[in-house]
């Protein structure tokens, strides 16, 4: 009898101990992955070119696709307006990957970027910059013989432009509705030309053009229009 006594004492401690080790390991094995997952990776692509339009933008992607792009300078070459812009969109997959892709294709941007020929017209001071948990690079130019940077500076331009309509149809809008056929007919002649990319970024201000009755419908049908264009994958 005492010695079935003295065995049940003991086991009660040995069950808490283990319940407590299993919470223990339980809450390890819940909170362990967030603590060890990575950041996602950005690749951020800046212009600055005084006395254009804009003066100044810069694109930050990143791997998750989500991207912030912000641009100051004046709202056209013909207007003393100064705007300063800044939104947040989702790139479609073939663009966020592409960018990735031509990012590792050249190697991170962390050798010699820029072509070195002084006799180039300058046409901006170009910044591409690549960091995740391993790696933080960049690099300056104002031409490069890349073809994966030429590549990703072409594609880069063609997501500003867009974003710059973006950034022009919502003063308009705001402002100066008697600009927005203009501005449109242009827009849609480059979209149908193959010079603008990721179109779906601008989608919220061409619909709320599209849905606003004191806007002429000829406007309102070049927004439906390109609210209904796809913008095509990157040229591999």
């Amino acid at each position: 009898m005492r010695s079935k006594h003295h065995s049940g004492s003991n086991s009660a401690p040995r069950l808490h101990r283990s319940k407590y080790v299993l919470a223990v390991l339980l809450t390890v094995v819940l909170f362990v992955p967030f603590c060890i997952a990575a950041d996602p990776a950005i690749v951020i692509f800046s212009l600055d070119f005084p006395e254009s339009s804009p003066e100044h933008y810069s694109i930050v992607v990143q791997s998750d696709g989500h991207v912030h792009y912000e641009s100051s300078g004046k709202i056209s070459s013909d207007s003393d307006v100064r705007d300063d812009y800044q939104t947040d969109v989702v790139f479609s997959e073939p663009t966020r990957s592409r960018i990735f892709e031509l990012a590792a294709q050249a190697h991170y941007f962390s050798g010699k970027v820029d072509s070195g020929n002084k006799k180039l017209a300058f046409t901006g001071t170009k910044k591409l910059v690549y960091k995740d948990d391993k790696r933080n690079s960049s690099a300056d130019y104002n031409y490069s013989q890349q073809p994966a940077v030429q590549q990703l500076t072409t594609l880069f331009q063609s997501v500003a432009a867009t974003m710059e309509f973006g950034r022009r149809l919502t003063y308009f809008h705001r402002y100066q509705k008697l600009a927005l056929d203009d501005e449109l007919k242009r827009m849609e002649d480059q979209a149908k030309s193959g010079e603008l990319a990721e179109l779906q970024a601008v989608s919220p201000i061409l619909r709320a053009i599209y849905e606003d009755a004191s806007v002429m419908n000829v406007v309102r049908a070049r927004a439906l229009r390109l609210l209904a264009m796809k913008s095509l994958p990157p040229a591999r």
